[in-house]
Order: structure tokens, then C-alpha cells, then sequence
């Protein structure tokens, strides 16, 4: 989910060293919000303005509200950083926002404070909107206080909902993986709370729908997004749990197959993609390892000028940071392909190429201990 939220996200600003980004589907709700306030709330709270100050208020008030969405996920990070978790992003979007953690708690307190800080926050910030909206003066600006009041207090306690991946799922992970010592089954089992509440959100929207009940389709909205979530992290976990104490020397290629970066695109599809079946190749040079040509590579040139550019002209040059260990563990070596989008990386040692694991080989191997 994570790295769909990046590729369609803007960066904003950077905050205790995180990168702070702007998903596009936060426009649609920020459009909305402002709308809605301008329309119907501000004009009933503060009758006789004009127009433009509704608009202006209904904007600020969108502003505002992401802006606690930011600080409600700050907190998150703020914890999650006293616990050396580095944070590669957080992103606001449709739904609120999402904190990117890398690797996951120590421990269960660990785990519990991480969850926990996002509510408290969003509970302080509920006191300060109040505080504001008792000492205001003017209609509208007490409309707009009350109103980032009111919306804070139900981020805080909709994030407890105890199903993950939500803050209170988090909580319930934290407590589970206390008293059975396992993270794993921790993990899949407020997973799967989660899926089960997100259902219940679904039902009771298309119930919402047919008895003129409002906000049916947003608790469809909801509910989808959280049981994709929960689904997401079910099959995360499952994975992490396959691949746990796998090295890559388990799962990586011995025996590689290079070709010359003087063939020909013709004669390396012909002779080595045709005939292998591999998605890349090593691409060598007098005996040293240049890099990697792949079919993305392939497809970019025209066919009718196969026979005439050469491999030197297209392959992908190496970067030691595509390179792993034979001890490295299985998981971070699938992390730094996804990450990098890499297919395969080169395993070496003392400096020398003596294997390669690839995403493929990784998803066979999953695909074999999973039965």
C-alpha cells in the first residue's frame, strides 16, 4: 500500500529528517472539506458573512485538519525514532495519513507506545481546539475551533479501533505478542480483527445505503480501505514468517549465466533469453561484472535495430548498493529489490561475484515452504 501511496505522492516538507509527502486523493478530500464547511457548516454557524469568508474559513479548516493528521503520525515517528525504527516517509492522503516505518518494534512496549502515541496526540490537540474555542470571540472562528475539536477527538478514537492496522490494532499486537511471545502470530491475529471490523464497516454502509442512513458509502470507503490494509499485512507477516531466519545463501543462484557486452540485442535474446528463460542476465567485460541487462532494457530499442546495437549500449551499470551478502538475511534482500525495483541483486564475498537472488527465486521458494 506504502509504495502505491509514494508513486502518486508529492513531497511537501521535511520534519525531524522525514519526508513529508502529499498523496493526489488528499485534494479530492481537502475539495470537499473545504466545500462542505463553506456550503452548509460555516454559513449555519456564522449566518451574514460573505461568501469569501466561508471559503476562506472551510479552507483553512481543511488545512488544519491534515495538519493534525501530520501531527497525529509525527507522533508515531517521534516514538518510533527513540526506538532507533528509522521512518522513510509519511504521507497524507483520502484517509488520514500513513507513517512508513522500516523494520518493525523491539518489543512490545516498544510496539504499544509507538501505537499509542498517535490517539494522545490526537486527544491534546481536541484540549487545544477547545481551549480556543472558549477564550474566541467571533462566530466564525469559534465554529472553526469547535469544528478541529470535534474532528481531532474522532481521529484520536477512531484510531482505536482494535483491529490492525489501525493504532488500536497496534495495541491489541503489542498485547498479544506479550503474552504469547509471538510476533507473527501477534501479527495475524489483530490482522485478521481487523478484516473482520473492516467487514462490519462494508455491511453496515450498504445497510447505511438502503435505509437512508447518510455516510453509507464513506463507511464502504472505509471499510474496503481497512480490509485491503489488514489483508496487506496479514500476507506481509506470513511472508516475514516464511523467509524468517532464511540467509540468503538458502535461496540464491550458484550457478550464473553471463553474457559479453559485446553481443549483439538479436543474439542475446536469441541465446540467452529465449534459451534460459531468465528475466536478466550479468553483463561481463574481460572478466568483470559490468552490470545487468534485463528484458525492460530489451523492449525499450526497436526490433528492427536488434542486430546492430549491442548489449554495451543498454545494460543497467551495477551500484554496490544492489549488492547483498550470502549471510544477509532472505527478507532484506527481498526489501532492497523492492525498494530499489530490482529484480536480482549480486551475492558477493571478498569481493568476488559467487551468486544471485532474484525476486523470482525468492516467490519460488515461498511458493514451495508455503504448502
Amino acid at each position: 500500500m506504502n509504495m502505491s501511496l509514494q508513486t502518486g505522492s508529492l513531497k511537501i516538507a521535511t520534519i525531524m529528517g522525514i519526508p513529508i509527502r502529499v498523496h493526489f486523493s488528499w485534494l479530492i478530500i481537502f475539495g470537499l472539506i473545504t466545500w462542505s464547511l463553506s456550503t452548509f457548516y460555516f454559513p449555519k454557524a456564522a449566518p451574514q458573512l460573505p461568501v469569501s469568508a466561508y471559503w476562506i474559513n472551510g479552507a483553512v479548516a481543511a488545512l488544519l485538519l491534515f495538519a493534525s493528521v501530520a501531527f497525529h503520525e509525527l507522533s508515531h515517528s517521534f516514538v518510533a525514532l527513540k526506538y532507533n525504527l528509522p521512518i522513510i516517509n509519511i504521507t497524507l492522503f483520502i484517509f488520514g495519513g500513513v507513517a512508513q516505518m522500516k523494520g518493525e518494534p523491539p518489543h512490545p512496549k516498544a510496539e504499544l507506545r509507538i501505537a499509542i502515541a498517535g490517539p494522545l496526540s490526537s486527544f491534546f490537540l481536541s484540549l487545544i481546539f477547545a481551549a480556543a474555542y472558549n477564550v474566541a470571540d467571533a462566530q466564525v472562528t469559534k465554529a472553526l475551533f469547535l469544528y478541529l475539536a470535534q474532528l481531532n477527538f474522532i481521529l484520536g478514537a477512531f484510531n482505536l479501533i482494535p483491529g490492525f492496522p489501525m493504532d488500536g490494532g497496534r495495541v491489541v499486537r503489542a498485547f498479544l505478542w506479550k503474552k504469547t511471545n509471538d510476533f507473527f502470530y501477534a501479527t495475524r491475529r489483530a490482522a485478521n480483527y481487523g478484516q473482520k471490523i473492516a467487514m462490519f464497516f462494508i455491511i453496515f454502509g450498504i445497510f447505511s445505503i438502503f435505509t437512508g442512513f447518510p455516510g453509507g458509502l464513506w463507511l464502504m470507503l472505509i471499510g474496503w480501505f481497512l480490509y485491503s490494509a489488514a489483508q496487506s499485512s496479514y500476507q506481509q507477516v506470513s511472508l516475514q514468517e516464511t523467509l524468517n531466519g532464511i540467509k540468503v545463501r538458502n535461496i540464491m543462484v550458484k550457478d550464473i549465466v553471463t553474457m559479453s557486452s559485446s553481443l549483439t540485442i538479436d543474439a542475446a535474446v536469441n541465446d540467452y533469453f529465449l534459451k534460459y528463460g531468465y528475466g536478466g542476465f550479468p553483463v561481463m567485460d574481460d572478466g568483470s561484472f559490468l552490470g545487468f541487462v534485463t528484458l525492460r532494457e530489451i523492449k525499450d530499442v526497436p526490433k528492427e535495430k536488434w542486430t546492430d546495437v549491442k548489449v554495451s549500449g543498454i545494460f543497467i551499470p551495477h551500484d554496490k548498493r544492489w549488492e547483498v551478502s550470502e549471510e544477509d538475511g532472505a527478507m532484506k534482500a527481498l526489501e532492497l529489490m523492492i525498494g530499489e525495483d530490482k529484480g536480482r541483486l549480486v551475492v558477493k564475498d571478498k569481493g568476488r561475484i559467487i551468486g544471485l537472488i532474484t525476486r523470482n527465486g525468492i516467490a519460488r521458494y515461498i511458493q514451495i515452504m508455503s504448502r
